[in-house]
């Protein structure tokens, strides 16, 4: 593989891309980069098991809005796992869980 790319030969290459053809570069990147890759939600995030995400990194894995989100906590459905100054951090097991559970009223 004497010819192989590197990565930042690659991205030296993006940077001098068009900013349309950039563009293009990541749709087709996102849309194809894990096709016929069945990973399982264990082994996209496992690695986060003992982290603990802000609200708005919640609502981002939730994919709900934020407002949907405080919603969620107001009504005592989710609950933070603990708080930083006025932040309030959500434990990855609980959010797994309660996406699961979202995902199952939703049928």
């Amino acid at each position: 593989m004497a010819n192989a790319i590197t990565a930042e030969d690659l991205y030296q290459d993006l940077k001098l891309m068009p900013a349309s053809e950039r563009q293009k570069f990541f749709v087709i990147l996102s849309t194809n980069a894990f096709r016929g890759e069945d990973m399982s939600h264990e082994e996209l995030f496992g690695h986060l098991a003992g982290d603990e995400f802000t609200a708005q990194e919640s609502a981002e894995y939730l994919e709900v809005s934020m407002s949907t989100f405080r919603r969620f906590v107001t009504s005592g459905r989710l609950n933070p796992s603990s708080t930083v100054g006025r932040n309030q951090m959500f434990g990855v097991p609980e959010l797994k869980a309660f996406k699961k559970a979202l995902k199952t009223a939703k049928g």
